[in-house]
C-alpha cells in the first residue's frame, strides 16, 4: 500500500516536535550549567507552543490519522509519523507536564548539563511514542525512553537510586523482548510494519492470544499492573521530584497507549478471552495497593502505590469494551498524568524545605503554608475524585462502562475509591492540620513564585478538565467509536444490561440472542 503523507499544516510538525527537544538537548551538553536550565526550558516551551498549534488545527471528526508524515529509510523500516485523537491528548499531556519538570528542577545542582539532556531525551522518545506509525519505530521509541529515564534515576535519585534504577530497568526489559518476537511475527504475517493497516488487520484468534500475552508482558510491567509493579514505588522514591513527575505523568500511560493501539484493535478475541486475566489483575491492584497505600509512612510512597490503584482503573475502563469504559480510561490516564504529577511537585515542595519526605515530621503545615495547603487539598480532592475534578469524570465513566459489562467487576472497583479517600485524606489531615510536630515543619515559608508557576498550571488544567470535559473528549470520541466497533464482535456480553423501555428479562433475553457468548 502506497503512503501518501497528508499534512493539514504544510509543514512537518510532529518531525519538527522531536527534532527541537533532540537539537537542544545536544546544545545543553556544550554550554554551562545557567545556559542549560534556559535551553531546555526555552525548547519545552516551543514544544508546548507548537503542541497548541498541533491542537487548534486538528480537525475533530475528520480523517482518523492526521499530520501524516512518510519516508521510506530502509527495508520495511520507515519513518511513518500521525496521530489521531487518542495521541492528540496524550501528546498534550507530554508537552504540558515537560516544561513544569524542568522549572521543578532548577534546583538540581549537579551535572546540570546531563540532567537538562536527559530529560529532553525523554520527551522526544515519549512525543516518538505516541506519533509513531511505524511499528518498530514505535518499538524503538517505546524502549529507549528507559535509558534516559535509567540514568536520571540512577545519577541524580536518592541514597538507594542504583537499586531501584536496575529493578526499573530489568522489569521494563524483560516484557519487551517477548513483545519484539510477536512483532516480528505480526509483520511477517501481515506483511506489513503500518500500524494503522495492522490495527484491522485479522490476526488468526488461536494466535491472537499468544501475541496478546507478549504485548501484555511489556505493557502491564509499563502500567505497572499487580504484581509486576514493584519497580514502581522504588523508582518514585529515589527518584529526583522531576522525574517522578514525568514517571508517573508521561511514562506509566505508555502502557495504556499501548493497550489501545495494538492488543485491543489488534486483538480483540484474546482481549475478550482475557477479560478476567485483566480484571482480576487491576481489581486486586485497586483493593490490595490501595490498602498498602494506607500504611505507608513515606510520602512519595503512598503517592506511588495510589498510581498503581489509579492505572488499574484505566485497564478496568479499557478492557470493559465499550465506549464508556474506554472513553473514561483515556481520561482517568490524562487526569492521573496532571493530578500525580501535581501530587509529587507537592511533596518536592515541603522536601527542598525539610529534606524528609516522613508524614509523621511534618503537621500543621496550613498555618504557615496557606497557598500550600490549598493546592495540595485540590489535588487531594481530584485524585480522589471529586465532582468539579478531572479525577471524577474518568473513574465515573469507567465504572459505568464496565457496571455494563461486569457488574461485580464495577462494585469491587467501587471500593477502591472508598479507599482512595481514606488514604489520600489521611495523608491530607496529617500534614496539613493539627499542630506542627516538628520546629522546622512550623517555620516552613509558602510557595516562591517559581512554585506558584509549577502548580497553577495544572490546578487550572485540573479544574477545565472537571468543569468541562468535553474538550479532551472531543477529539477522541470519533477514535474511540472506531475502536469500540472493531472490537465489538468480541466484546463480553454484559450480565447488567439494560436497554430503555423494554422490561429487564426481555432485554436480556434479546441480548443473548444477538450473540451473547
Amino acid at each position: 500500500m502506497d503512503h501518501v503523507a497528508v499534512n493539514e499544516l504544510g509543514f512537518p510538525i510532529l518531525t519538527l516536535m522531536l527534532a527541537i527537544p533532540t537539537i537542544a538537548a545536544i546544545v545543553c551538553l556544550f554550554v554551562d550549567a545557567k545556559m542549560a536550565r534556559t535551553v531546555a526550558l526555552g525548547a519545552t516551551l516551543l514544544d508546548l507552543a507548537l503542541g497548541i498549534l498541533l491542537w487548534a488545527s486538528y480537525q475533530v471528526g475528520g480523517d482518523q490519522w492526521q499530520f501524516q508524515e512518510y519516508a521510506p529509510i530502509f527495508g520495511r523500516f520507515a519513518w511513518a509519523l500521525g496521530i489521531d485523537g487518542i495521541a492528540l491528548m496524550l501528546i498534550m499531556l507530554s508537552v504540558f507536564l515537560m516544561p513544569i519538570c524542568i522549572l521543578a528542577s532548577w534546583t538540581i545542582e549537579k551535572r546540570v548539563q546531563e540532567y537538562m539532556a536527559a530529560f529532553l531525551f525523554v520527551e522526544v522518545l515519549m512525543l516518538g511514542v505516541f506519533m509513531a506509525q511505524d511499528i518498530f519505530l514505535f518499538y524503538v521509541m517505546f524502549e529507549a525512553g528507559l535509558i534516559p529515564m535509567y540514568l536520571i534515576i540512577g545519577i541524580w535519585g536518592g541514597a538507594n537510586r542504583i537499586y531501584a534504577a536496575y529493578k526499573f530497568f530489568l522489569y521494563t526489559l524483560l516484557g519487551s523482548v517477548l513483545m519484539l518476537i510477536a512483532m516480528l511475527w505480526m509483520v511477517q504475517t501481515a506483511g506489513t510494519t503500518f500500524i494503522p493497516d495492522l490495527m484491522v488487520y485479522d490476526f488468526d484468534p488461536a494466535a491472537q492470544t499468544w501475541l496478546f500475552l507478549a504485548f501484555f508482558a511489556s505493557f502491564a510491567v509499563k502500567l505497572p499492573m499487580w504484581p509486576v509493579h514493584t519497580w514502581l514505588p522504588d523508582a518514585h522514591v529515589q527518584a529526583p521530584t522531576a522525574g517522578s513527575v514525568i514517571l508517573a505523568g508521561v511514562l506509566l500511560k505508555l502502557g495504556g497507549y499501548g493497550f489501545v493501539r495494538f492488543s485491543l484493535p489488534m486483538f480483540p478475541e484474546a482481549s475478550s478471552e482475557l477479560f478476567w486475566l485483566v480484571m482480576g489483575l487491576s481489581l486486586v491492584a485497586v483493593v490490595y495497593t490501595s490498602l498498602v497505600a494506607l500504611v505507608q509512612q513515606d510520602m512519595k510512597k503512598l503517592i506511588a502505590y495510589s498510581s498503581v490503584a489509579h492505572m488499574a482503573f484505566v485497564t478496568i475502563g479499557l478492557f470493559a469494551m465499550n465506549q464508556q469504559g474506554i472513553e473514561g480510561g483515556m481520561i482517568v490516564m490524562l487526569s492521573h498524568g496532571l493530578v500525580s504529577g501535581a501530587l509529587f511537585l507537592c511533596v518536592g515542595v515541603v522536601y527542598d524545605r525539610m529534606h524528609t519526605r516522613e508524614i509523621a515530621k511534618y503537621g500543621g503545615v496550613a498555618n504557615n503554608m496557606p497557598a500550600y495547603a490549598l493546592f495540595f487539598l485540590l489535588f487531594t480532592m481530584a485524585s480522589i475524585g471529586l465532582p468539579g475534578t478531572s479525577g471524577f469524570v474518568g473513574e465515573f465513566l469507567v465504572l459505568i462502562g464496565v457496571y455494563q459489562a461486569n457488574s461485580w467487576v464495577a462494585f469491587v472497583a467501587t471500593t477502591g475509591i472508598i479507599l482512595g479517600a481514606s488514604y489520600m485524606l489521611l495523608l491530607f489531615w496529617r500534614i496539613a492540620y493539627g499542630t506542627a510536630r516538628t520546629e522546622e515543619a512550623a517555620k516552613m515559608p509558602d510557595l516562591t513564585k517559581r512554585e506558584w508557576a509549577l502548580l497553577a498550571p495544572i490546578a487550572a488544567a485540573v479544574l477545565w478538565m472537571g468543569v468541562y470535559p468535553e474538550s479532551f473528549m472531543a477529539p477522541m470520541r470519533k477514535d474511540v467509536e472506531t475502536l469500540v466497533a472493531r472490537i465489538e464482535r468480541a466484546a463480553p456480553a454484559g450480565d447488567a444490561h439494560i436497554e430503555r423501555g423494554a422490561a429487564p428479562a426481555a432485554a436480556a433475553d434479546a441480548h443473548h440472542g444477538e450473540g451473547g457468548h
